[in-house]
Formats: C-alpha cells, sequence, structure tokens
C-alpha cells in the first residue's frame, strides 16, 4: 500500500494495523528485563498495603517509585 492510500484509510476512520508486521515492533528505551530483588518482609508488606489503596499490583508501586527517584536523581 502506497503512504497516500495508507493516509486516505487512517482519515477514513478505517483501521491500518493489518498493514503492518508488529510482530517485530518495540518500543525504544521500554524494552523489558526480569531482574530479582531480596525485599525485607516489612517493606514487602507496606508495598502490598499501598498497592491495594491505590487498586494495582505491587510491581506497579515498585516501578513508579524507582522511576520518580531515577528522574529526581537525574536532575540534579
Amino acid at each position: 500500500m502506497k503512504a497516500k492510500d495508507l493516509e486516505k484509510t487512517f482519515d477514513e476512520g478505517k483501521s491500518i494495523l493489518n498493514q503492518f508486521d508488529l510482530s517485530k515492533a518495540r518500543r525504544p528505551n521500554q524494552e523489558q528485563k526480569r531482574v530479582n530483588v531480596d525485599f525485607p518482609l516489612w517493606m514487602i508488606q507496606s508495598l502490598d498495603k499501598e498497592a491495594k489503596r491505590l487498586g494495582v499490583p505491587r510491581q506497579s508501586i515498585i516501578k513508579v517509585w524507582l522511576a520518580e527517584r531515577l528522574h529526581k536523581s537525574a536532575a540534579l
């Protein structure tokens, strides 16, 4: 499909996703790598309490708080 046709299809409100091979699509700087971290029990309990209060998984709290801290450190 030519770019002009792709734009027309998109402008008509039709889906254009079938025109792309998304099997190898990646988000730059968003690749995931699994790591293991040991936390003291009191910390896990506090994380779980906050996660429950916000209605999100524990992992989300950890990611957000680490990201905030890293951004803050980078700004210094």
